[in-house]
């Protein structure tokens, strides 16, 4: 409803619908990178995505490269696209690769595909291997799958265990909120949102800038707001532009377009060269 607003004030100063979109995604776009951050990086994006056609290109010429099949799904995980991270893995682990970077990456990627039990078998080994890889990473990521598919109690388990090793962790107090919500426990779902944001304005500013996403999710009134501010200011600056009188031409200049502008030799030409 905001962008909707900010299109049609961006129409109305512009004459131009088309116009008024790409400009509207451009101002949305510099806002974000100067002040919330929240979209991500186009640069990042795009480098990722080169280094996925590169690694697709490796595996096309050499199918038993696992090093380059382990990155292109770590990639793919990131892109969502959890059926193609099992297909790159599966044959990671059936040619003995059972270390627990490939068992983290498939396990994640059969919870996101829809195939939970395997998923979860997965995880169990990849945590007997090392239950604390990567701070935690492995109780994250059952809380999020676990809140996905709706084991709630499996998921507050998870996330709870999660939190007791990585404390600072906003994305982990966000998820856990939403299953304190869905469990109808409204108080303790706010307290924890709370108690994010709080953990995101006291971190390092590397870190904020990782847990910006997850912050605003928190306290989601804080985009909205400025939001709203750049809406009346545009508002603003649209009344301005169409109903403010402008200032004054030069004289000179205004009696040309006004159409009064005399020649000035022509009331004192007494007929030129021919005259006597």
């Amino acid at each position: 409803m905001t962008k909707w607003m900010l299109w049609m004030g961006l129409t109305m100063l512009t004459g131009s619908p088309l116009l008024s979109l790409v400009l509207l995604a451009g101002v949305l776009f510099a806002a974000d990178r100067f002040t919330l951050q929240v979209l991500p990086s186009p640069v990042r994006a795009l480098k990722r995505w080169q280094r996925a056609g590169d690694l697709a290109g490796t595996i096309l010429t050499n199918t038993h490269d696992r090093r380059a099949r382990a990155e292109l799904a770590d990639i793919r995980l990131g892109q969502k696209r959890y059926q193609e991270a099992v297909d790159l893995l599966r044959p990671n682990l059936d040619a003995g690769d059972d270390d627990v970077d490939t068992l983290y990456l498939l396990g994640v990627a059969y919870l996101g595909a829809g195939e939970a039990p395997k998923g979860e078998l997965l995880l169990d080994e990849a945590a007997r291997l090392d239950a604390d890889y990567r701070q935690g990473a492995i109780d994250l990521e059952r809380g999020r799958f676990r809140l996905l598919h709706g084991d709630l109690k499996g998921a507050r388990e998870a996330l709870e265990r999660f939190l007791q090793v990585r404390q600072g962790s906003v994305e982990g107090r966000v998820l856990l909120s939403r299953v304190l919500a869905k469990e109808g426990l409204a108080a303790e779902a706010k307290a924890m949102r709370d108690a994010a944001w709080r953990e995101y304005t006291v971190a390092p500013r590397f870190q904020r800038r990782r847990d910006r996403w997850w912050a605003y999710r928190a306290r989601p009134s804080r985009p909205l707001t400025y939001a709203a501010v750049a809406l009346v200011m545009m508002g603003v600056g649209a009344y301005a532009t169409r109903y403010l009188p402008t200032q004054a031409l030069p004289g000179g200049y205004q009696r040309y377009q006004d159409g009064s502008y005399d020649e000035p030799y022509a009331t004192d030409d007494l007929g030129g060269d021919d005259a006597e």
